[in-house]
Parts: C-alpha cells; sequence; structure tokens
C-alpha cells in the first residue's frame, strides 16, 4: 500500500493557506499601531508621515511569504539561529581515510 502525500498538506492548515495566527496578529498590531500614530500624530511632512506608516510597512515586511520558507520573518530566525548557535556536526561512519587515502576501521 503505498499514499502519496500532496505537497501542500500544511498549507491547509495556514490562514489562507499562507498566514498562522501569530502572523496575522503581527500585521494586526503593525495596522493598528500605524493607524493610532496616524491619529495622534498629524503627518505634516512626508517624513512624518513615513514615520506613521513605518510599523504597517514593517510588519507587512515580515509576514511576506518567500519560497522555500514560510516568510521573512523565519528567514531572519534561521539565519540569526545559523550565526549564533554552536554547530555540531557528528559524523555517524564506520571508517574514515587517512592522510594516505588508504581506509581503516575504527573501533570503539
Amino acid at each position: 500500500m503505498n499514499f502519496l502525500i500532496p505537497a501542500n498538506t500544511k498549507k491547509s492548515m495556514l490562514i489562507f493557506g499562507v498566514f498562522t495566527t501569530f502572523d496575522l496578529i503581527l500585521f494586526g498590531v503593525g495596522v493598528g499601531v500605524t493607524v493610532l500614530m496616524l491619529m495622534i500624530v498629524n503627518p505634516s511632512s512626508l517624513f512624518m508621515a513615513c514615520v506613521d506608516l513605518a510599523p504597517a510597512v514593517v510588519c507587512g515586511f515580515l509576514v511576506l511569504p518567500v519560497p522555500n520558507y514560510h516568510n521573512i520573518r523565519v528567514v531572519i530566525q534561521e539565519l540569526y539561529r545559523f550565526y549564533t548557535r554552536r554547530q555540531k556536526f557528528i559524523w555517524k561512519g564506520w571508517c574514515v581515510k587517512d592522510e594516505y587515502g588508504e581506509s581503516k576501521q575504527i573501533h570503539k
């Protein structure tokens, strides 16, 4: 009995097939802060308008989907983990080559 697993099985668990709950909350908070800033701070110049719109733009950028990863936030997390955690590469072989290219067995 062979079973075929579709490539998009996890998409059914996502909202709109793209976003997790945290992604939508993050984007909602960014938009909410932007709306509050637009009401509180009068954007009388282009600079102030950019400052007011920055939370929504940043949060929108973080939840932007990218290929081979979920979104930009996940890419940033993976880069941070890659460069901050010590990596262990465990070789699980039973034979190793010496400097002359000859194989020898390792006994434990």
